[in-house]
């Protein structure tokens, strides 16, 4: 009860529900580490002013009152939210993180939103992203640039910065987010919390100009993995405006997390192969072999097949990115930035034997990751292959001495990954010599969600890693 902005949201969820402190008295609290951190690291956006944030909580507040003993309470009736700014949210702008939609309202929330707000949220504002969410390094000229509170001079990752900082922070207990070729799990990893991408087709993207291509997925972001298991029971299952869901059942996620692990097959393989691997995060990953044995686990050196992956993401990633910002490059040319054009000009410049080679490679990658999961069911890699860079850069121009060829291609651990489809989250698993955060990457089985929890849950209760606080805000450590 000491410090409500830094209370796990499964605690904080069921003090609010069972009146043992109010909605008020947690929005005041978040309030308060917001009006004193986010000046420091611009990770929330649009904010709501206070007494509207206070008046939504004394709502829920009187919600609760007037509810009977036996009466369901919303999951996460009373907990703050502020949403990414690449969902639509009645109520807010959303600007993408574009000045061509720098005025934009929605008319309706996202499916993702709408789940939200019924688990009992209470909006406050968004939270901050690269423009179209393209890279993942968190800037952009309508609300400026989102610092890692781990240290004011470095990147916090993206396109989910601004969630990450502020669960980093204890300026809010839960937050959304996307992924297509790192989103949620770079920013988790930059940011010393857990980021979680589902498989695709278990949480709805509608509206998705592309539901049946895949790729991008929406997921959480939280402290701690049973945080973002609270968050899947509320994220996940099929609705009818998402062709591209399958059925499932969210209550999976409900289930015992302590997991025995010994006899489990690890593939370990930080590098996937041989990408280029800074020697800080080389290092900080290293050491936790160990550990994934001392669970008893079988760890061996091993890597799945590849092959391909980096042309298959990169081509379908630009056919998708001109279908979509092509209409707006059109009209908006010179308000979008450089690497938003070349994007829409790549994909422009494919041609229909082009994709369909793609999507012709892609099945053949599924069937070889499928065939090397009969003997491991879990890759271990990194989540990113150097640390938080200067957040100066627009992006990382080398790693290691190799050049990287275009702006994404330093986070090639997190997208070679997406191209699999399968289940990957980002868990924090130590600090380099200067004190940046260092994740690890638990990659598992195609739509074997939960098991993924399980081995960060097991990871994360013997290493503690994610209860280590940034040094803004450093009195709360």
């Amino acid at each position: 009860m000491s410090d409500l902005t830094f209370m796990d949201a499964a605690e904080l969820a069921a003090l609010i529900r069972t009146r043992k402190v109010s909605a008020r008295e947690v929005m005041a609290a978040h309030l308060d580490r917001i009006s004193s951190i986010n000046p420091q690291v611009n990770a929330i956006v649009a904010k709501l002013d206070d007494d509207a944030c206070l008046a939504l909580a004394d709502a829920a507040d009187v919600q609760i009152a007037k509810a009977a003993p036996n009466d369901s309470l919303s999951p996460l009736l009373g907990l703050p939210i502020a949403f990414k700014d690449l969902q639509p949210a009645v109520g807010f702008p959303f600007t993408r993180g574009s000045p061509v939609f720098r005025d934009f309202m929605p008319a309706a929330d996202s499916v993702l939103i709408e789940r939200l707000r019924a688990a009992g949220t209470i909006p406050i504002g968004k939270t901050n992203v690269p423009e179209f969410g393209m890279g993942s390094h968190t800037f952009n000229s309508v609300y400026g640039t989102t610092r890692n509170p781990y240290d004011l001079s470095k990147s916090a990752g993206g396109s989910s910065g601004g969630a990450a900082v502020a669960l980093a922070t204890g300026m809010l207990p839960i937050a959304d987010g996307g992924d297509l070729g790192g989103s949620l799990r770079n920013p988790g990893n930059f940011n010393n919390i857990v980021g979680f991408r589902p498989s695709v087709g278990l949480v709805p993207t509608a509206p998705d100009f592309f539901p049946l291509l895949g790729f991008a997925v929406n997921g959480p972001l939280a402290r701690t993995v049973a945080d973002i298991a609270l968050l899947m029971t509320v994220m996940a299952g099929d609705d009818p405006r998402d062709p591209g869901c399958y059925p499932s059942d969210p209550s999976i996620f409900r289930s015992e997390l302590g997991r025995d692990l010994r006899g489990v097959r690890i593939a370990w393989c930080p590098d996937l192969g041989g990408l280029p691997l800074d020697a800080r995060v080389r290092s900080v990953l290293d050491a936790q072999r160990a550990t994934f044995e001392a669970m008893g686990c079988v760890v061996e050196d091993a890597c799945p097949d590849l092959r391909e992956a980096d042309s298959v993401f990169l081509t379908l990633r630009a056919f998708r990115t001109a279908a979509v910002l092509g209409p707006v490059m059109d009209a908006h040319r010179d308000q979008m930035k450089h690497e938003a054009v070349a994007e829409v000009e790549a994909g422009r410049a494919l041609s229909a034997r082009d994709v369909a080679t793609a999507m012709t490679r892609h099945g053949q990658l599924l069937e070889r990751v499928r065939q090397f999961e009969a003997t491991y069911e879990f890759t271990l890699c990194a989540v990113n292959q150097l640390p938080p860079f200067d957040v100066r850069l627009d992006w990382p121009h080398e790693i290691s001495g190799v050049p990287m060829e275009h702006y994404v291609q330093w986070m090639q651990s997190a997208y070679l990954i997406s191209a699999t489809f399968r289940p990957a989250i980002s868990v924090p698993a130590g600090f380099t010599n200067e004190g940046l955060p260092v994740g690890i990457q638990i990659v598992g089985r195609f739509r074997e969600d939960f098991s993924v929890l399980q081995m960060a849950y097991a990871f994360e209760q013997a290493t503690g890693f994610g209860k280590r606080r940034p040094t803004v805000g450093s009195a709360r450590n």
